[in-house]
C-alpha cells in the first residue's frame, strides 16, 4: 500500500498579510530549520503550480519553512506581503491548474544591481537563503548571478545597517535550485521540461482537428509552432501529427526548399493523401538565417503548386489550459527533489538545475547548463546544424531521419518479387498507439525494400488466410486513431494450433513477424521459440514490440498505450473531483493494470490522492483501519473531498467495494463514500502525442535490429524496449530474468522509487519515512568546469 496526494481545498493567497487562516495548519517555528523560497518567473508553463505544490509540502514534510515569492522576482524586490510563508492547505487544488498561482512577471528593476541589493534584504529579512526558481534559461541565468553576488550584498547590507551581523552571518551564502519551467524543451542536458508535454497536447489537438476539415476539402494547412530557438515542438508534432513537412531552426531549409516542399506535397496528393500539413516553428530560418514565415510557405505553394493554404497560429494555447498527467507528475518529482536538494545544501554548495533524463532525476551545474543551451544558436549561426541537432539529443536527430521517411512518397522504391516479407500483427489487450506502430512498421518497413504484411485478427486472422499486403497509402490517417485497424485478440495458442500457425507462416512465405501487443504476445512468442524444432516455420526472426496499458512488459520501462491510459484516468478523476468535493465525500477509484500498479500510483500522483492502493505493497487490516481514522480526522477538520485510487488487483481479499464500506463504517454519517470503477475508457481515444512518438521510436529500432538479422542470418525471437533511454533487444529465451510470471509483471519497476514523493505530496500528517531520490549528473563535468 501506498498513501499519496493533495487535500482539495481551493488555494487561496492572502496577499493583504502574512497571517494564515486559522484552519491553516502553521508550519514549526523553530528558527534554526531552513526557509526555503520559491518562485516561478519568464513565461508561465503548464506544471509549474504541480512543481510549487511539492515543494510547499516536501519543506513542510522535511521540517522546513516554505514561502512563496509572489509574480517572480518583482515580489523579491517590493518584499512585504509579496513574500508569503506557506501552509499545508495553501497549495491544495492547483495541481490541474494551468499557469502558476504565485504569478510569474518581467521585472526590469532585477535586472539592476539595486534591485537585486533590496532583493536580498527582503530575503534576509523573511530568513530565506535557499532559493527554489522555475523558469526558463533567463530566468536561471539570473539566478546564478544573484548567488553570486549574494555574498557582497551581504557585507553591504550589514555595512549600511539594515541588517544585523547574526543576520548577516546566518545568511552570508545563497543555495539556488532551477527547475526548468518552459514548453520550449530547450534546456540541453534534460529530456523534458516542465510545460513541454503539454504544449504538444495542445498543438497535435489542433493537427486532429484542422486534418477532418482539410481532407474534406483536399486542402493544405500551415500552422505556425511555438518553440522560439528550439525546433523540439515542431519537430515532434511532425511526427506526432504526420505532417508533411517541417521547418526548424537546428535544421535551416536549404537553397530551393520551395521547389523541394511543392514537390513532396504533390506526391503526397497523388498516393492518396487529401490534407497536407506543415508546420513552422516560429524561429525558423534558411541557411543563410533569413526568415521563414507561415506567410512565406503560403506564397511559395501557391507559386508551386496552385493550390490556397490556410494559416492557423495557435498561440498560446500551447502553453495555456491543464497539464498533461506527465506534466503533473514529473513537476512533484522536481519539486520534491529540491527541496532535498536544499535542505541537505552546505556553504560549497554549487548552484544546479534539476532536469530528467530517462524518467530519473538529474542534477545539471547552472553555468553548464545555460552555456550548452545558450551554444546550440551559435552553431546553428556558424552552421553546424548536425551539433545542434545532436544537442537536442538523441531522439532528435533520428526523428529528423524518421519524419522524413514517414512523410515522404516512396516515389523511387520498387519492391522486388524476392523481397522480405515482412507481417505485422496485435496480439493482448488494446493498447493505444497500435495504429501508430503499425503505420510507422510499414512504411519504414517499405523504405527498406521489404514487402510489408498485414495479418486482420491476430493468431487466429494468421490461420484463417487473413494476411494482405500493405501499402504506403493503406496506412494513411492510422498513427492518430484508438483501436486498432489490424484488431488484436487476447488469446495465446495452445499446442494444437501451432501446426496450424506454421503452416500460415509457409503458405504466405512470412520472413519475419512483427508482433506489436501486451503480455500474451510474449508469452506466445516464447512457447513457439520452445517447439522449433517441431515447427522448423517458426525458425524466422520475431520482435515482439512492447504495447500495453498495464506498463508490465519485461524489457520495457514504458509500453505503448500507458500513457494515454494514465491521461485517460487522470480527466476522469479529475472530473469526479469535482463531483464530490460538492458533498463531503469519499470517492474510491478503481484503475486498471492487473497486478501491476503503475496507473494506479501515477494516477494518484497526478490527480493529487490522498491513497494509492497497489498491489506490490502489502496492507492488511490494521493498516486500513489505520487509514480510515486518518480519513475522519481529515474530514473533522474540515476536509470536503478524499481520493483513493484502487489497483483492480489489489488484493485477494480487500477490493474496492471493500475499502469502501470500511471507509464508510469510519465515517458513521460524517461523509459518505461512493465507489467506481474508471474501466474501459482507459483503453480508448487517440493516443497521446508521447505514445505515437514512442510508437514510432521503438518501431524505428525493431526494423533496425531486424535488417541486421536479415543480414546475419539470425532468426532469434527478441523483445524490445527503452530501459532509461537506450532501447535494447534481448532473446525471448531469458524473458524469465525480467519477469515476474506469477503476478504477470517486471521484476524490476523503476516507478517504484516514487512512493515516497507521493506520501510527503500528499498527507499533512505522513508516517511514512522521507528518502532522498537518487540523482545522477547529467554528463560528466570536465576538470576546468565548462
Amino acid at each position: 500500500m501506498s498513501t499519496e496526494p493533495t487535500s482539495t481545498e481551493a488555494m487561496t493567497l492572502d496577499n493583504s498579510s502574512n497571517t494564515h487562516d486559522p484552519n491553516t495548519p502553521q508550519v514549526d517555528t523553530d528558527p534554526d530549520a531552513p526557509r526555503i523560497g520559491v518562485l516561478t518567473s519568464g513565461g508561465d508553463a503548464p506544471g509549474m503550480n504541480g512543481a510549487v505544490r511539492a515543494v510547499v509540502r516536501s519543506c513542510l514534510a522535511r521540517g522546513a519553512h516554505p514561502y512563496a515569492i509572489m509574480e517572480g522576482w518583482a515580489g523579491a524586490v517590493s518584499g512585504g506581503d509579496a513574500i508569503k510563508e506557506m501552509g499545508w492547505s495553501d497549495a491544495s487544488g492547483i495541481l490541474a491548474e494551468g499557469g502558476t498561482i504565485i504569478g510569474t512577471a518581467r521585472c526590469d528593476e532585477f535586472r539592476e544591481y539595486e534591485g537585486r541589493h533590496r532583493a536580498v534584504l527582503n530575503l534576509v529579512r523573511n530568513g530565506i537563503d535557499r532559493l527554489v526558481t522555475i523558469g526558463g534559461d533567463g530566468s536561471l541565468s539570473g539566478s546564478e548571478e544573484f548567488q553570486d553576488e549574494w555574498p557582497q550584498h551581504i557585507r553591504e547590507l550589514r555595512d549600511e545597517g539594515e541588517i544585523s551581523d547574526e543576520d548577516a552571518r546566518r545568511h552570508e551564502y545563497l543555495r539556488v535550485v532551477g527547475l526548468v519551467g518552459s514548453i520550449d524543451n530547450d534546456l540541453v542536458g534534460t529530456d523534458m521540461t516542465i510545460g513541454a508535454d503539454t504544449a504538444l497536447h495542445r498543438i497535435i489537438d489542433a493537427i486532429d482537428h484542422i486534418s477532418s476539415t482539410a481532407a474534406s476539402h483536399q486542402r493544405t494547412f500551415i500552422i505556425e509552432v511555438m518553440g522560439r530557438h528550439c525546433g523540439y515542438l515542431p519537430l515532434m508534432s511532425a511526427v506526432a501529427g504526420g505532417a508533411d513537412y517541417v521547418f526548424t531552426p537546428e535544421n535551416p531549409a536549404g537553397p530551393g526548399w520551395q521547389e523541394d516542399m511543392c514537390s513532396k506535397l504533390l506526391a503526397g496528393r497523388a498516393a492518396g493523401r487529401r490534407e497536407s500539413m506543415i508546420l513552422v516553428a516560429e524561429g525558423a530560418t534558411d541557411q543563410d538565417g533569413e526568415p521563414i514565415t507561415t506567410q512565406n510557405v503560403a506564397d511559395a505553394l501557391r507559386e508551386g503548386t496552385g493550390e490556397d493554404p490556410r494559416i492557423t497560429i495557435p498561440g498560446h494555447t500551447q502553453r495555456g489550459g491543464s497539464p498533461s498527467a506527465y506534466d503533473r507528475w514529473m513537476s512533484t518529482l522536481l519539486g520534491y527533489a529540491a527541496v532535498q536538494e536544499l535542505v541537505k545544501a552546505g556553504d560549497d554548495f554549487s548552484p544546479c538545475v534539476l532536469g530528467v533524463r530517462h524518467n530519473r532525476v538529474t542534477r545539471i551545474p547552472l553555468t553548464r547548463a545555460i552555456k550548452r543551451t545558450r551554444s546550440v544558436k551559435a552553431m546553428i549561426a556558424a552552421g553546424d546544424y548536425t551539433a545542434a541537432q545532436q544537442a537536442r539529443g538523441s531522439s532528435f536527430s533520428t526523428m529528423l531521419e524518421v519524419n522524413e521517411i514517414l512523410s515522404a512518397p516512396p516515389v523511387d522504391i520498387t519492391i522486388a518479387d524476392d523481397a522480405k516479407r515482412v507481417a505485422i500483427l496485435h496480439v493482448g489487450g488494446l493498447a493505444p498507439g497500435m495504429n501508430t506502430a503499425a503505420r510507422a512498421a510499414v512504411r519504414l518497413g517499405i523504405a527498406r525494400g521489404w514487402r510489408m504484411l498485414g495479418v486482420d485478427g491476430s493468431w487466429s486472422g494468421l490461420m484463417d488466410g487473413r494476411v494482405r499486403d500493405l501499402t504506403w497509402s493503406d496506412v494513411e490517417g492510422w498513427a492518430f486513431h484508438g483501436g486498432a485497424e489490424l484488431g488484436t485478440r487476447r488469446a495465446i495458442p495452445t499446442v494444437e494450433q501451432f501446426y496450424e500457425i506454421g503452416r500460415a507462416i509457409e503458405r504466405n512465405r512470412i520472413d519475419a513477424l512483427v508482433i506489436i501487443g501486451g503480455l500474451n504476445a510474449y508469452l506466445a512468442v516464447q512457447h513457439m521459440t520452445a517447439e522449433r524444432v517441431r515447427y522448423p516455420a517458426f525458425k524466422i526472426p520475431m520482435i515482439l514490440v512492447p504495447a500495453s496499458i498495464d506498463n508490465n512488459l519485461p524489457g520495457a520501462e514504458l509500453s505503448i498505450g500507458a500513457d494515454t491510459a494514465l491521461n485517460n484516468a487522470v480527466w476522469a478523476l479529475d472530473r469526479i473531483k469535482e463531483s464530490a468535493a460538492a458533498s463531503r465525500r469519499c470517492f474510491v477509484a478503481e484503475t486498471m493494470g492487473r497486478r501491476c500498479g503503475y496507473l494506479t500510483l501515477m494516477a494518484a500522483m497526478a490527480t493529487g490522492a490522498e491513497y494509492a492502493y497497489i498491489h506490490e505493497r502489502n496492507f492488511d487490516l490494521a493498516d486500513l483501519d489505520k487509514d480510515a481514522k486518518r480519513m475522519r480526522r481529515a474530514f473533522e477538520e474540515g476536509r470536503r473531498l478524499f481520493l483513493v485510487v484502487v489497483n483492480e488487483e489489489v488484493s485477494a481479499h480487500y477490493d474496492r467495494e471493500f475499502l469502501a464500506s470500511v471507509f464508510e463504517a469510519e465515517g458513521q454519517g460524517l461523509f459518505d463514500v461512493r465507489d467506481s470503477a474508471l474501466g474501459h475508457l482507459q483503453q480508448g481515444g487517440a493516443p497521446t502525442p508521447f505514445d505515437r512518438l514512442l510508437a514510432t521510436r521503438l518501431v524505428y529500432y525493431a526494423l533496425k535490429h531486424l535488417a541486421e538479422q536479415f543480414d546475419a542470418d539470425d532468426h532469434r525471437a527478441v523483445y524490445i524496449g527503452m530501459i532509461e533511454n537506450d532501447i535494447e533487444a534481448r532473446p525471448v529465451e531469458s524473458m524469465s530474468a525480467d519477469l515476474d510470471s506469477e503476478n504477470r509483471r517486471p521484476i524490476d519497476q523503476w516507478w517504484l522509487e516514487l512512493l515516497p514523493v507521493l506520501s510527503a505530496v500528499s498527507l499533512e500528517h505522513s508516517d511514512t519515512p522521507l528518502t532522498d531520490v537518487s540523482i545522477s549528473l547529467a554528463e560528466p563535468v570536465p576538470a576546468d568546469g565548462e
